[in-house]
């Protein structure tokens, strides 16, 4: 009994002290805690106040003459017994599953195919000697990510046109038929995945380069007299100094595998190409703004957020099993 006794009170020792430590380190760090304010009163504001309007994916939501938003969503009639009724309309019609295989393949592509390449050209970026040449590299790779989704569409229409593209000109030069690029279902996912990397190669390299200059360089020097190659030194010394940062960014970009923006895919997509390019989010804009039925469109919404926060907490998971890495 005693026993006991003594470890609970060491406990609430420990305890007592760590509270007195976390205090502490605020009071010294009051400062910087008082920069955060602005932050989440931001986010509070615009994030978290609008989210009474999750209501309207249970309800059969219409503006009401002489009321305001909020009265019109308080005073609509629920969606059923539940408030589930938009649900299942969504899982039950025939656009379910075509949505979430076009939703789910751009997302998985994107990061298969999108999510290594800024991490090999931080690898490569990283072995060069020329400061200046680097340098230069860099800046150029990282200037795609500056320009507009309207600029980046507008370019790859231009550059792809069927009559005027110089890309449909060579295939004619070469004998070959051209190709209306923006009318085929089946090269949608390829145009839209390598505009994607091409776009965000360099920004993304960026967040991986910033974490190769902490490496101490006095480790490369050791391994250079211990014989290492390029490649070993690579493997043991550069990717363990980047391990963190590629599975917290691994994580995210698996939180965000349905979150396909609405944005590119409308200025890209047409009806001839609906088959592979309509998705959760074009959807929701068709369903919830031009439709005007804002519970459906709500509903999918809804329910792309849910998928996304179970495959968030699923990759957190693995995570801190496989790699002892999370983010949280």
């Amino acid at each position: 009994m005693g026993t006991g006794q003594n470890t609970l009170a060491a406990g609430t020792i420990r305890k007592a002290r760590r509270e007195a430590n976390m205090w502490k380190r605020m009071k010294q760090q009051k400062v910087l805690l008082l920069l955060l304010v602005p932050g989440l009163f931001y986010f509070f504001l615009f994030s978290y106040v609008p989210m009474y309007g999750v209501l309207i994916a249970f309800k059969q939501f219409q503006l009401q003459a002489g009321q305001n938003f909020v009265s019109s969503i308080l005073s609509s009639p629920w969606a059923g017994t539940l408030g589930l009724d938009n649900f299942k309309t969504f899982i039950n019609g025939p656009y379910f599953w075509q949505l979430l295989r076009n939703t789910f393949l751009l997302g998985v592509y994107s990061i298969v195919f999108g999510f290594p390449v800024p991490i090999l050209f931080a690898l490569l970026l990283n072995e060069l000697r020329s400061r200046y040449y680097k340098s230069f590299v860099q800046t150029v790779s990282y200037l795609p990510y500056f320009l507009s989704i309207v600029a980046v569409v507008g370019m790859m229409k231009l550059m792809l046109a069927p009559e005027s593209g110089i890309v449909n000109l060579l295939l004619i030069k070469l004998g070959l038929e051209p190709i209306y690029f923006f009318g085929v279902p089946g090269w949608f996912r390829s145009l839209f995945i390598g505009s994607h990397i091409w776009k965000d190669l360099g920004m993304g390299a960026v967040i991986y380069l910033a974490a190769l200059s902490k490496v101490d360089a006095e480790q490369y020097e050791s391994a250079v007299l211990d014989g290492a190659t390029r490649l070993q030194q690579m493997r043991h010394i550069t990717l363990p100094a980047i391990k963190p940062v590629i599975v917290i960014t691994l994580i995210l970009s698996l939180s965000g595998v349905l979150s396909v923006g609405a944005e590119k895919v409308l200025l890209m997509y047409s009806p001839l190409t609906y088959d592979t390019a309509d998705v959760f989010s074009t959807y929701v804009y068709r369903q919830g703004l031009v439709s005007m039925d804002f519970s459906l469109g709500a509903a999918v919404d809804l329910f792309n957020s849910v998928i996304n926060v179970i495959f968030l907490v699923s990759a957190n998971f693995l995570a801190r099993k496989v790699t002892e890495e999370s983010l949280w």
